[in-house]
């Protein structure tokens, strides 16, 4: 029962994300001026196992804005293409790590 209460709060999560990137990303192709501050920047997945790298990396890639590249040869880390870097590198990547990857963790 836990799982499906965790999953029914990812979903809800992951629906509100790919809302606000689509939000973004349509404003910026929309207006004269581009907003894109691009970056690539590794989050840590150690200790995930197979299938909830496979959903980490594809979860991140189908949010519009990012795009998840490759993994380190030891599965620890995940290196992803961010269009918008608002704060500093560090801050992102820890907020990746413990929106999605948490939440990844949690639910399978």
């Amino acid at each position: 029962m836990k799982r499906v209460v965790a999953f029914i709060f990812f979903l809800l999560f992951y629906i509100k994300e790919v809302v606000k990137a689509n939000v973004r990303v349509a404003h910026d192709v929309m207006t004269p001026r581009h907003h894109m501050t691009p970056a690539i920047l590794s989050i840590s997945v150690e200790g995930m196992s197979d299938r909830q790298l496979l959903f980490m990396a594809n979860l991140i890639t189908m949010t519009p804005g990012t795009l998840g590249l490759s993994f380190t040869d030891d599965y620890k880390r995940l290196y992803i293409h961010a269009m918008y870097i608002d704060e500093d590198l560090q801050a992102l990547a820890s907020e990746l790590e413990n929106n999605y990857g948490k939440r990844v963790r949690d639910v399978f």
